[in-house]
């Protein structure tokens, strides 16, 4: 029991920074990355501000296939490109690549959700006053659908850490690889049931925060 505490104390906690690092960086790359990738598709879709169909069906199927891939195919399936950018496979950092992906095919399609639910007559409100294509995404779109990005964001964070945990089984790092190679493989329920709880306390976090910003901005 001592051991494994001090197990928890040596290797867990240096992977929930590990952890934490992966979550955080790639998660807010990739709303970034989605956010431009949703603009894309709303403005270029049939019923968009700029109907532009090929650059439409491009980014769809673009944000489609990344979306069909299981998260561990894709980490595999990228590890050249990852060579490429980090000049490793392996670790956190290297796993960054592949979640930022993968976040942002998923907040591309969660934002395009949210701005596709602006409604219409505040964007025709906005062109008859001669508002640009750009002021009706930022100060229309944008500003009027922020609480639920927050909440979308929210949604994000809580998938992204779920896929951390799932890029530790091969070689990222965290507490997905705590959980399986000291935990499962070493057969130590301590370490594998901590790195759980560890887990559930995250989300649990971030869940409430993630909340009270969305009450909060929908005020």
């Amino acid at each position: 029991m001592i051991e494994s505490l001090q197990m928890l104390k040596q290797i867990v906690f240096p992977a929930l920074i590990a952890t934490s690092k992966m979550l955080f960086i790639s998660s807010f790359l990739g709303m970034i990355i989605g956010f431009v990738l949703a603009v894309a598709v709303v403005l270029t879709n049939k019923d968009g501000l700029m109907p532009n169909k090929v650059i439409f069906q491009i980014v769809d199927f673009v944000i489609n296939i990344i979306r069909s891939f299981p998260f561990i195919i894709l980490v595999v399936a990228l590890i050249p490109f990852t060579r490429i950018i980090v000049g490793t496979s392996i670790g956190s950092s290297a796993a960054i690549i592949p979640l930022t992906i993968a976040s942002a095919a998923n907040s591309a399609r969660l934002i395009e959700g949210n701005l596709s639910s602006v409604d219409k007559s505040l964007i025709e409100a906005a062109q008859s006053f001669g508002a640009t294509n750009y002021q009706i995404v930022m100060k229309v779109m944008f500003k009027e659908c922020v609480p639920d990005i927050v909440f979308s964001f929210t949604v994000i964070l809580i998938g992204t850490l779920g896929m951390t945990a799932m890029a530790g089984t091969v070689g990222a790092g965290g507490l997905g690889s705590v959980a399986m190679i000291y935990g499962y493989q070493g057969f130590n329920d301590v370490i594998m049931y901590g790195t759980v709880c560890i887990l559930v306390i995250i989300v649990e976090i971030i869940q409430i925060i993630g909340m009270k910003v969305y009450k909060k901005m929908s005020l």
